[in-house]
């Protein structure tokens, strides 16, 4: 997938934050500039993805023999270990690796167990952010590619299996979002729902990183709830966003309390913001590209502090922790996708001089005492500063990205390489091992080097080569931009996708038909402080349902950006846990309308009833252009 550039540049629209006087240090005299290397040439480059290769297969092969069909691999011991839900975790995983490979063998092989012998119907407390991106997104990208002759990994006697179970997952998961605020539990057991004395706490990142795989199982399955629950779930988190637009860290899915209220791109946030871009790209529904243009431009003016990035409090910007963890590292590879090239060459310089200085990235690197951060001083094997060296080197060609792609391989093979497999650093000064292979090792780490250094050899890969564009999810899974998948011009094409009407009656099969919708019987004020979207036009705003909808002609920019919507709230929602198809059982809608008021106040309106009489005079207009 090439990186699109989008219509808006941040970093020309913000003014920088004063820099950290020893943020400078850092990035000038604690870590010197490199000395100028061969860089890697074709011939170089191939022998590096072959030996890429090499690393996949010894990892995958140590799986196979030792640890299949549990879930993942002690490499060093050469044994296996149930760690998610005993369910063939790191075969599911690799399902497209092994394509980007062209190992159709293995892929057939691997999609006919799966369809013979897996199943959910098994006692076992899980998370559903790990098994949403790891096992539900595994098998929507192994079908979407399975189940199409233009892949060319097509599988004749393949007749939607994996379809059937992401499906059947899926629909284990929901009981998770049955919550007030739709922020789902983070764990749920997959026979018998949600358990009463689940943790009601949550992170941003487990609540809000949810809406690629469900937004296409709606979409390959024509039931619209996946897509709606996560939606809901992604509008309660933005909704309790501070005046600032940051987001915290963990949040009570009940209250709608933040009880960590650190904001930062790292860990428990990080892919709250890469699911809102990709949703966009992948959907191009205009409501989350909204959404991350104004998180993405309050994280450059609040966390920013070039070339690093800190943690602040949500409320009032100020500084709480200047740490480098590893999970930032993701960053640069989204501004890549965003356009924003020129900052993510300069974080991206910065985070891998910390790989070098260690040989890896430990978890957190204490950026006030220039040293590894006490209790994170592992690096289980993370794929996310290769990921963003695969993203710059596709924008840019630059072969200092070979070059790092070159060092990160030789940290590999010298210092985690194992037996079996690959294992974990506990100690990333000393090098000290640990016997555990996470399952994104294959899903990720080692795809991204394949694809860097396949790029640089000559792509051969159905990615780079295929009939669609791909985008990753944050688990590495390809998702390709099929019409059934990507349906920016389809225009509500598909069952249970939402079109404007006048009496605002709700097509969706998982309501009942004719809800009405009441008056007003609740009015809450929110101050705002004038932040609005980075675009520069103006619109004016109308009400919209929360519910899922896809980019209809006759909605106006401020109803599809989410600036003024009605977005459906749980207290009314009745879930049905007995229920096979976990449909609402309530045909009851109880709404919210955002208005700006006067005084540039938010006004909050529950609605109940048939009609919501609107008037164009009624109608604000939103200034697109203003803070």
């Amino acid at each position: 997938m090439s990186a699109p550039r989008l219509l808006f540049s941040v970093s020309g629209m913000m003014e920088r934050a004063p820099f950290l006087f020893l943020l400078l240090l850092i990035s000038s005299s604690v870590f010197p500039r490199r000395c100028i290397s061969d860089t890697v040439t074709p011939r170089e480059a191939l022998l590096l993805r072959n030996e890429v290769r090499e690393m996949f297969y010894h990892a995958f092969n140590g799986y196979m023999k030792y640890a299949f069909p549990k879930d993942e691999l002690r490499p060093s011991s050469c044994e296996g270990e149930d760690t998610l839900g005993s369910y063939a975790l790191t075969l599911i995983d690799s399902l497209d690796t092994l394509v980007l490979l062209g190992d159709r063998e293995q892929f057939t092989c691997s999609v006919e167990w799966i369809g013979k012998n897996l199943q959910f119907n098994i006692n076992k407390t899980v998370s559903v952010f790990e098994t949403t991106i790891r096992v539900l997104g595994g098998l929507l990208s192994a079908h979407l590619i399975a189940s199409d002759y233009a892949t060319g990994m097509r599988i004749p006697t393949y007749e939607d299996q994996l379809l059937h179970l992401a499906e059947d997952l899926a629909r284990r998961l929901l009981p998770a979002f049955d919550t007030p605020t739709g922020i789902p539990f983070g764990s749920v057991n997959l026979l018998y729902g949600v358990d009463e004395h689940e943790s009601k706490i949550t992170s941003t990142a487990g609540g809000g990183t949810l809406t690629l795989e469900f937004g296409i199982l709606s979409r390959l399955t024509n039931d619209p709830v996946f897509e709606e629950v996560t939606k809901n779930a992604v509008r309660g988190l933005w909704a309790r966003r501070s005046k600032l637009d940051l987001v915290g860290a963990h949040i009570n899915v009940f209250t709608g309390e933040w009880t960590q209220k650190d904001a930062g791109i790292g860990t428990s946030i990080d892919s709250f913001y890469e699911y809102l871009l990709k949703a966009y790209l992948l959907f191009g529904d205009e409501e989350y590209l909204y959404i991350f243009q104004e998180a993405y431009g309050a994280a450059m003016h609040y966390l920013h502090n070039d070339p690093w990035y800190v943690e602040v409090n949500m409320d009032s910007g100020a500084i709480v922790w200047p740490l480098f963890n590893s999970l930032q590292a993701f960053w640069p590879g989204l501004q890549v996708l965003a356009g924003d090239i020129d900052p993510a060459i300069r974080t991206h310089a910065a985070f891998f001089s910390v790989w070098k200085r260690y040989g890896f990235t430990p978890e957190g690197f204490n950026l006030a005492t220039l040293s590894v951060q006490n209790g994170q001083r592992s690096y289980p094997l993370r794929p996310e500063l290769i990921e963003s060296t695969y993203w710059l080197y596709k924008a840019t060609r630059d072969p200092r990205y070979l070059d790092a792609g070159r060092d990160m391989i030789t940290s590999l093979q010298y210092g985690a390489r194992c037996p079996c497999g690959y294992c974990h650093i506990s100690d990333v000064e000393h090098h000290k091992q640990e016997d555990h292979m996470e399952s994104f090792f294959l899903a990720e780490t080692v795809k991204y080097l394949w694809l860097l250094f396949d790029l640089a050899a000559g792509p051969d890969n159905i990615v780079e080569n295929g009939p669609y564009k791909y985008t990753f999810s944050t688990e590495g899974h390809l998702f390709p931009a099929t019409p059934q998948v990507s349906l920016a011009k389809e225009h509500c094409s598909y069952l249970g996708a939402f079109c404007w009407s006048g009496d605002m009656r709700i097509e969706s099969p998982s309501m009942e038909a004719g809800t009405e919708m009441g008056k007003t019987n609740v009015t809450k004020f929110y101050g705002r402080d004038g932040r609005s979207s980075l675009a520069s036009s103006t619109y004016s705003a109308d009400h919209v349902s929360g519910l899922i909808k896809g980019s209809c002609p006759g909605l106006t920019h401020g109803q599809k950006f989410g600036i003024s919507y009605i977005a459906s709230t749980s207290p009314d929602i009745i879930y049905d846990h007995s229920n096979d198809h976990n449909e609402y059982s309530d045909g009851r809608i109880h709404s919210v309308i955002y208005n700006q008021g006067p005084d540039n106040t938010w006004i909050e309106t529950e609605m109940k009833g048939n009609d919501i009489p609107v008037s164009d005079a009624d109608k604000p207009q939103v200034h697109l252009d203003e803070r």
